[in-house]
């Protein structure tokens, strides 16, 4: 891997939309000039977090652009990528990389099951349509279908996909990924994950909604994972847990957006059909947020 590859923590970015379906740019391009600030190393829109499901093709061009023109070079924006269509996704990737984004996060959508061929296929065409670096995201829990490790054992070996995240709350496939890439391919994190434990098996960082609200503790922790510090490490994890146990129980741009709005940023509700956080998340999420220092 080159001194340019992605490496450290990745936030997910959640998408603030107005009431008449515009993109909040000012709110946007806040809380992304905030994450930097926190020493955040990349930025991730259009992941689960920014409900990419939910909104339209303007939208989503929308909050990329958004979120490219206030990172202004200072880190890579890695934009999510998703559809059920290969000619779509290859539109959207090529779109995002015009916009000036520095990776893809690919992900497959499906109505209909899709064979390991047909998996295959589609991430290839995408990076075969881009000239950044290609993540691979496969989330088990959402998704029809998955990557399987052999369709990740062939993915490695096309040129520009050189990362996978893997939301799955399988912590020994990491481990087989890993060794089945043979280097060709890293591994990041996800909100399902303990990051420090997927550090130490060889991960090189995070992409998840929880970095969001907790950018500055996140980095501290994947500093201390770097340096090979496990004990600090550990120490600074487990409070940290917390917020990720909070990302599980509820819905994930609910969670986010709620604690966002709880540090002062006007990000809306997620969108519908989709329901706000509860009262009974709001203050699990408060707590959270509180035990690390989260809340102003």
């Amino acid at each position: 891997m080159s001194d340019a590859a992605f490496r450290g923590v990745f936030p997910y970015l959640v998408s603030p939309i107005r009431d008449a379906g515009e993109v909040d740019a000012p709110v946007l391009g806040r809380l992304c000039d905030d994450l930097i600030n926190a020493g955040v190393h990349g930025l991730t829109p259009l992941g689960s977090t920014g409900e990419f499901a939910y909104l339209n093709a303007a939208q989503r061009r929308r909050v990329v652009e958004v979120t490219i023109e206030a990172a202004r070079g200072r880190v890579p924006v890695v934009a999510g990528v998703a559809s059920t269509s290969t000619a779509d996704a290859v539109a959207q990737a090529r779109a995002y990389e015009r916009l000036g984004a520095g990776g893809i996060l690919a992900i497959l959508e499906a109505y209909f099951p899709v064979g390991d061929e047909g998996v295959f296929t589609y991430f290839k065409a995408i990076a075969e349509a881009v000239s950044i670096p290609v993540v691979l995201y496969t989330n088990p829990n959402f998704q029809r279908s998955d990557l399987s490790l052999p369709v990740i054992e062939r993915l490695s070996r096309v040129a520009n996909i050189g990362y996978i995240k893997d939301a799955s709350v399988n912590t020994g496939r990491l481990l087989s990924i890993l060794n089945r890439v043979e280097g060709r391919m890293q591994v990041f994190a996800a909100s399902s994950h303990v990051p420090a434990c997927v550090m130490l098996l060889g991960g090189v960082g995070w992409m998840a909604g929880p970095a969001c609200v907790a950018p500055r503790q996140s980095v501290e922790l994947y500093e201390l994972c770097r340096r090979g510090e496990w004990a600090a490490a550990m120490d600074k994890q487990r409070p940290l847990w917390a917020l990720n146990q909070a990302f599980a129980k509820y819905n994930l741009a609910a969670c986010i957006k709620g604690a966002l709005a709880l540090q002062g940023y006007a990000v809306g509700a997620p969108l519908a059909p989709q329901a706000p956080l509860s009262a009974e998340g709001v203050e699990d999420v408060r707590r959270a947020l509180a035990a690390i220092g989260a809340l102003g």
